[in-house]
C-alpha cells in the first residue's frame, strides 16, 4: 500500500492505494494520519476509493484517528468509500463516527 497526498485549497487530501492488510500497512495508514492531522489541525480528508479493504489492524488506525479528531468536536472524514469497506464499517458498527461523504469536492466542502 501507498499513500499520496494532494491539497484542495486548505484541506490535505490523504488516498490510500491498495488494501491495508498487514500490521505494517496500518501503522502506515495511521503514522501518515497523525502526521497530517497535526500538520493540518485536523482539515483533512482521507479518500479511501482505492483502499478496497482494511483488517482488524486498518480499521483500528481508522478508529484511533477519528477518535484523536473527536477530541476536538471533529470527525474523520472518509470519502470514496467502497461497497466492502462500507459493510466493514457497518458490522463493526463504527460507520457513526465516521464523516462518510461520496467523493473528495463534497468531503473538502464540509470544511466550509
Amino acid at each position: 500500500m501507498r499513500i499520496e497526498q494532494h491539497k484542495h485549497g486548505a484541506v490535505t487530501v490523504l488516498r490510500p492505494r491498495g488494501p491495508v492488510t498487514s500490521t505494517e500497512d496500518a501503522e502506515r495508514l495511521r503514522g501518515e494520519g497523525f502526521e497530517t492531522l497535526g500538520k493540518t489541525l485536523g482539515r483533512f480528508v482521507l479518500d479511501v476509493s482505492d483502499m478496497p479493504f482494511v483488517d482488524s489492524d486498518g480499521l483500528e488506525a481508522l478508529v484511533d484517528l477519528t477518535k484523536e479528531l473527536n477530541q476536538s468536536g471533529r470527525s474523520l472524514c472518509l470519502c470514496g468509500v467502497g461497497e466492502t469497506l462500507r459493510e466493514i464499517l457497518a458490522v463493526t458498527d463504527v460507520s457513526p463516527l465516521f464523516s462518510l461523504h461520496e467523493d473528495v469536492q463534497g468531503a473538502v466542502r464540509s470544511f466550509l
